[in-house]
């Protein structure tokens, strides 16, 4: 069996808050939402009429999202155009959650009102703790 939890709870250790995010070792500006996925498969049951019948197992991407606040030095339409990318994200907690060869699968417009924008790159994707 795989351990989900190691360590020892401690309520002075950070858990979430502040994150940072770089694009191909640039720091972008993160403005909410910075979300993850390092899982790489999905299970599905199998149902029929006779009840549960097993499950599928299937490889997915895993994923690093973030609502990014645009800037003079920040180019919303370059973060398609630029290809694969190395993204690496720092927590809170000190956990560092990072990808290479990631592709940007969604790319929102511009929120002028708030300068905002949501990116989300997809591809192998691995957390670790630090």
């Amino acid at each position: 069996m795989v351990d989900i939890y190691s360590g020892t709870p401690s309520p002075q250790n950070a858990r979430a808050g502040v994150a940072s995010l770089e694009i191909n070792g640039v720091a972008v500006d993160v403005a909410s939402e910075l979300t993850y996925d390092a899982t790489t498969v999905k299970r599905e049951y199998l149902v029929g009429q006779s009840g549960l019948q097993g499950w599928t197992e299937n490889i997915k991407a895993g994923f690093i999202s973030a609502t990014l606040r645009d800037s003079a030095t920040m180019s919303q339409a370059n973060i398609v155009n630029i290809g694969p990318v190395s993204v690496v994200a720092i927590l809170a907690s000190g956990k560092i959650v990072a990808g290479s060869y990631l592709i940007a699968t969604d790319v929102g417009g511009v929120n002028t009102a708030e300068g905002t924008f949501e990116v989300k790159f997809e591809g192998p994707v691995m957390e670790s703790s630090s």
